[in-house]
């Protein structure tokens, strides 16, 4: 089974905007395991512009399902990460002043880096992935990192799917497939949508986990959060 997380970073864009704390943070999330969605990912930055640190602790006391929490290893980062245990922590090399991920990870240059961070979060118990591009080289020495998985970063095959070019999945099963003889589960996200998630899932060998934030929070002002997640689910279940 694929497990859908749902990322709720842009119900915090949403109530920051007002101040306050509406929309409540922590009860959509309660609401979103509820309708269904077997995870919660955050991805606080520096400047707390959507996600705020305290929303990471606040949000241990509910999330009874699988807590992701995404972001660059800085240090406050890793402090929060460490305290917290999350069942999973996604390593993303974001820029401080990044609007969104827009790159995974150099893996052959931060080698060092990345299996020191590692190292650190296995030893409390924390799974770990890489956020990476579909370049085998790099996926390659994510091996050597000791991640248990990679996230691919699939922004380039959402924006080729829509322009109907569908060969654009090549990559990315081809990254799946090395992932796997390498030992490391196999997780998704960036810009997958209701309209390209079922092609996905149908061709990525072993995907066992997608991280869905902007397109799903966005399809639910059209159809409402529980329907979407459960829109969602059946997609990553139907087979061709």
């Amino acid at each position: 089974m694929i497990k859908l997380s749902v990322n709720i970073n842009k119900i915090a864009t949403l109530r920051n905007a007002r101040g306050g704390n509406f929309p409540n943070v922590v009860k959509v999330a309660s609401d979103i395991q509820d309708f269904g969605a077997q995870g919660i990912t955050i991805h606080p930055r520096p400047d707390e512009r959507h996600i705020r640190y305290q929303d990471a602790y606040d949000l241990k006391k509910v999330v009874t399902t699988e807590f992701n929490i995404e972001g660059n290893p800085i240090q406050k980062f890793m402090d929060m990460v460490l305290t917290i245990k999350p069942d999973q922590v996604t390593l993303v090399p974001d820029g401080i002043d990044a609007i969104t991920s827009n790159s995974g990870w150099d893996t052959i240059k931060n080698l060092d880096f990345l299996k020191e961070i590692i190292a650190e979060f296995k030893l409390k118990g924390i799974r770990t992935s890489i956020f990476i591009d579909t370049n085998l080289k790099f996926i390659e020495a994510a091996a050597k990192t000791g991640t248990d998985r990679i996230e691919l970063y699939t922004e380039e095959y959402a924006t080729q799917y829509e322009l109907g070019n569908k060969e654009a999945i090549k990559p990315y099963i081809e990254s799946a497939i090395l992932a796997s003889n390498l030992g490391m589960g196999i997780n998704a996200g960036h810009d997958l949508s209701l309209n390209n998630i079922q092609y996905f899932a149908q061709n990525i060998p072993n995907l066992m986990e997608v991280s869905i934030g902007h397109a799903l929070i966005t399809e639910s002002l059209y159809y409402g959060l529980d329907n979407v997640i459960n829109m969602y689910k059946y997609k990553l279940k139907v087979k061709s």
